[in-house]
């Protein structure tokens, strides 16, 4: 993140102004030209949802209010895509921000950021347009709600960056490498088991979907336990890492279907931000973030369809797909997640082309066995930070279409339909606490740009993983 964030006692106006209302308070008064203030004054038509006057070289941004419809805050992280959009197009490398509400000033803040993303790391030219600073006012940013700030966007590119990063350089283990490197720069702690440990502890959902596979599969153990946690029993946080999935010998069938295949990792990097972002906040929470990473690729001793093989616990699964791969990985992770005696479980994946088929890439298909209150939580939390779920039921007519003429249970039903419940049935048979399951496959990475949302990775689950735990945490 190139953009840094202070705060201000008194404004200067040293290159842009932006006024999260209209109105002009007596220390806006002394810096807004009186011309400019009686244009900001004017009431706005419909259609214009910020407004851009200009005075010597300085510019003055005026946006839309609320209209008390909707999500307050997700109106200002909007409103600040589009100022972005503004700065860059008058190449305005400094931005003061002045409003009556400080959520609102931060709301806009993370919408303004949160739009300055880029991927160019590949690329010989980056893009040329830099914004340098943010300032906001001290009277009503807090140090603490500034901290916090700089914590969770920092962790929301991390997951985009990782997400991002094509599947040649981010394998298993470089993943791993990469987030103990943040772990140490953000107080958490990495363990990580390589292929001889997995072997040991006879992990055999990720060993199978790696036997095709050049490059080893990794465990991470991920670990945050504050010295004042809350909650003294861990809460578990697993992520699908998934660096690239061919779809094995059941070769994705579908037109293009392999070319985001790199994302489908993004459940790891959900909790590998949630919980760097908990640590560098300070966050008091006990959390454990466990990520199973492999590729899925088509080799000479490629897991086959029709194959029994045998997971963490014992159980074993016929395959009837290796295409639901992910569930597998997982599988082994929510089993060894039992060891830890956890408060809850809640995991993360890319997982089925059904969720999208349910909720497009608007938010997440949620599945749940935990507490109504810790479901609704998480919903409310959802809708805070504009990363949505949608919960869906887990009835046990959903688990017949896996049941298995010799082994244990099937990896996939007969036929598609409720396909994305079906997976949640699977999981669920890894389970004995209460746990909460979200297919994150359609907000995880978009096909065009949408507000303050880049094209590709969007870092979901980021926010909506921390606001939970800092909620649960108070």
């Amino acid at each position: 993140m190139q953009i840094k964030i202070n705060t201000y006692r008194e404004i200067k106006v040293a290159a842009a102004l932006c006024i999260s209302d209209a109105i002009l308070g007596p220390s806006l008064s002394k810096v807004v030209p009186l011309s400019i203030a009686k244009a900001m004054a004017k009431k706005a038509a419909d259609w214009q949802k910020i407004r851009t006057f200009s005075d010597g070289g300085k510019s003055y941004i005026s946006i839309a209010p609320f209209s008390g419809k909707g999500n307050r805050a997700e109106h200002f992280r909007q409103m600040g895509a589009l100022v972005y959009n503004e700065l860059r197009s008058t190449n305005q490398d400094h931005l003061e921000i002045a409003g009556a509400s400080g959520d609102d000033v931060l709301h806009l803040t993370e919408g303004i950021v949160l739009k300055s993303y880029s991927f160019d790391v590949h690329k010989s030219k980056p893009n040329g347009y830099v914004l340098k600073g943010l300032s906001l006012p001290a009277v009503l940013v807090t140090p603490t709600q500034l901290k916090e700030l700089h914590a969770r966007v920092a962790a929301i590119f991390m997951a985009r960056n990782l997400v991002n990063e094509p599947a040649n350089i981010l394998t298993a283990s470089v993943l791993a490498e990469r987030i103990a490197l943040d772990g140490k720069e953000a107080g958490y702690d990495v363990e990580i088991f390589r292929k001889a440990k997995l072997r040991t502890l006879k992990m055999g959902g990720i060993l199978s979907v790696n036997k095709g596979s050049t490059e080893e599969p990794t465990l991470s153990i991920l670990t945050y336990k504050h010295p004042k946690a809350k909650n003294k029993k861990p809460l578990i946080l697993i992520g699908k890492g998934v660096v690239y999935d061919t779809g094995g010998l059941s070769l994705k069938p579908t037109p293009n279907s392999m070319d985001i295949m790199k994302c489908d990792m993004a459940g790891a990097a959900a909790v590998a931000g949630a919980i760097s972002a908990i640590a560098r906040a300070g966050i008091k929470a006990n959390v454990i973030g466990i990520i199973p990473a492999s590729d899925n690729r088509i080799g000479p001793d490629a897991y086959s369809p029709g194959d029994v093989i045998t997971l963490y616990d014992g159980t074993r699964v016929e395959i009837m797909n290796t295409d639901a791969e992910g569930r597998l990985l997982l599988a082994d992770a929510l089993a060894y997640a039992k060891k830890y005696n956890p408060e809850l479980v809640i995991d993360l994946a890319t997982l089925t082309g059904s969720s999208m088929h349910t909720v497009s890439y608007f938010g997440a298909a949620a599945m749940s066995t935990a507490d109504d209150d810790i479901t609704h939580d998480l919903v409310a939390s959802g809708q805070a930070t504009h990363e949505r779920i949608v919960m869906l039921p887990l009835w046990d007519e959903y688990a017949t279409d896996l049941e298995s003429d010799i082994a244990d249970i099937k990896n996939l039903g007969a036929d598609p339909l409720g396909g994305a419940i079906k997976a949640g049935k699977f999981l669920q048979k890894f389970t004995d606490y209460p746990w909460i399951h979200l297919d994150i496959a359609g907000p995880a990475f978009l096909p065009s740009a949408r507000g303050y949302l880049p094209k590709g990775a969007t870092g979901y689950g980021v926010s909506l993983l921390y606001q939970f735990i800092k909620d649960r945490s108070k």
